[in-house]
């Protein structure tokens, strides 16, 4: 065995990742840790898995699950067979092999436990097309072939609100210290944030434990409506964290006595969640934002990758908006965009170019609401720019005023967004057919379950009117 220098630093010493199960039998010895969590995101984000001893882990490391956990609804139903998707009769399992570089501890545990995200994989070797990280995989690797490697930086919002268990009732923001909820908007607001000084010590703290990288946090314009923003980097790397960081956030709001959320639009007269995704491209031979020419200016591939989003977006809302819920964020008049347009600096666009300098040059896409899969919403994201690039679309003018007070220029709901999305052959070739047509299933089948529910407004305006 190699002894190493004096003062290199150990694999063990990572805060997060290591290369092997060796190196990750040291990690776990060195922590004390008891149990570990093998979990896999679902086509929501949800966190699928086991949990077991570590002895039982280390004695081996692959387990297996259901080939049904990728097609679960949120409701935790399964879609029904049709002409294009058929279940499993058997419901075979699926191996789930460990991605180490994502071995992390679970701080609010209190015993000591480790967490772990895992890959599917047939019993033949090959990845499972429709897992979430394997999508978002098979998009990188399209850019790989290219000499490009895709950058991006997500910002999360989300609401803290009262405990809330009976679903009739209207949710409430949450009391701070002062003992007064939130009663008018507070965009960016110090004192606003100071009302919740002690669960944002807790993220941080959890966050750090986790090597979880918070670039800023800030107050949103919504009633304790926040938003945390993570630093740029690789597309997997960056979908693990927000993937992580809505279980952080969640537990830590669990210990102040409030929920926090992700739902698209959780109150009425608030505004929505998104989970804007700021996105560049680099050579892969000289590291540089190929979105900028030597001379600092933008490129072809720039205006392309503008207009493979303006023309393709649309096609993946049903990814991007994945539930009912969330397509009542995407109103006109308010802080969320209603169309593809793009502009500089302008935040009523779905495509934003921020203030930068030249190797900083991205594009932010403000479309995807907070509730989309993280891997499946930058997959599609990042897709949508590629075809642009590879197709060498241009994009339509720049907006210089406000765009989203215009008609709405997307989807208005689930069905008609997976309509778009099955029937965009470019789309389904990227995708692969295996994702899509399960992909609709699930949401078909959500849609379907949403169908049986009553609403208020039903009971309001008809009951006595027709």
């Amino acid at each position: 065995m190699a002894r190493r220098k004096k003062g290199e630093k150990s694999p063990a010493d990572n805060v997060r990742g290591v290369a092997s199960l060796d190196e990750a039998q040291d990690w776990l010895r060195a922590r004390g840790i008891e149990d570990i969590e093998c979990i896999a995101p679902d086509q929501a984000g949800v966190a699928r898995g086991k949990m077991m001893p570590v002895s039982k882990f280390l004695a081996g490391p692959t387990m297996s699950m259901p080939g049904s956990i990728l097609t679960q609804t949120i409701t935790g139903d399964y879609p029904h067979d049709d002409d294009l998707y058929h279940n499993d009769a058997a419901d075979a399992d699926i191996l789930f092999e460990p991605d180490f570089s994502t071995l992390t501890v679970v701080p609010w545990e209190n015993d000591p436990t480790a967490q772990l995200i895992h890959d599917g994989f047939h019993r033949d070797g090959r990845p499972v097309e429709t897992a979430p990280r394997q999508v978002l995989r098979r998009i990188v690797e399209l850019y790989a072939k290219r000499g490009w490697k895709p950058v991006v930086a997500p910002e999360i919002e989300f609401y803290l609100v009262k405990p809330n268990t009976d679903p009739d009732y209207q949710l409430e923001p949450p009391m701070g210290r002062s003992g007064r909820p939130e009663a008018a908007r507070q965009s960016y607001s110090i004192a606003a944030i100071n009302e919740f000084d002690d669960l944002f010590d807790d993220i941080y703290d959890f966050s750090a434990a986790q090597g979880l990288e918070i670039d800023t946090l800030i107050h949103e314009e919504g009633a304790a409506q926040m938003e945390i923003n993570l630093l740029h980097g690789d597309p997997l790397t960056l979908a693990d964290q927000v993937f992580l960081f809505k279980r952080t956030i969640r537990e830590a709001a669990l210990r102040h006595s409030m929920y926090a959320t992700f739902m698209a639009k959780p109150m009425m007269r608030e505004p929505g969640s998104a989970m804007h995704i700021h996105q560049s491209v680099l050579s892969t031979e000289t590291g540089r934002n190929i979105f900028s020419d030597s001379d600092g200016d933008p490129t072809d591939e720039f205006f392309a990758f503008i207009g493979g989003s303006q023309k393709y977006l649309p096609a993946v809302m049903c990814i991007l908006a994945p539930y009912v819920n969330s397509y009542r964020r995407l109103v006109r008049g308010s802080s969320a965009p209603v169309n593809t347009q793009w502009g500089y600096d302008n935040r009523t666009v779905g495509l934003r170019i921020p203030n930068s300098s030249p190797s900083g040059r991205r594009l932010e896409n403000r479309l995807p609401s907070s509730d989309a899969n993280p891997y499946l919403a930058i997959a599609a994201s990042l897709a949508c720019g590629y075809l642009g690039m590879t197709e060498g679309l241009k994009p339509g003018e720049p907006v210089q005023g406000s765009a989203n007070s215009d008609e709405i220029d997307l989807p208005r709901g689930l069905l008609e967004a997976v309509a778009l999305f099955e029937d965009c052959e470019e789309l389904v070739d990227i995708f692969g057919s295996s994702f899509v047509t399960t992909y609709r299933a699930i949401k078909r089948a959500e849609f379907e379950t949403f169908m049986e529910v009553i609403s208020p407004w039903e009971r309001e305006f008809l009951l006595l009117n027709v």
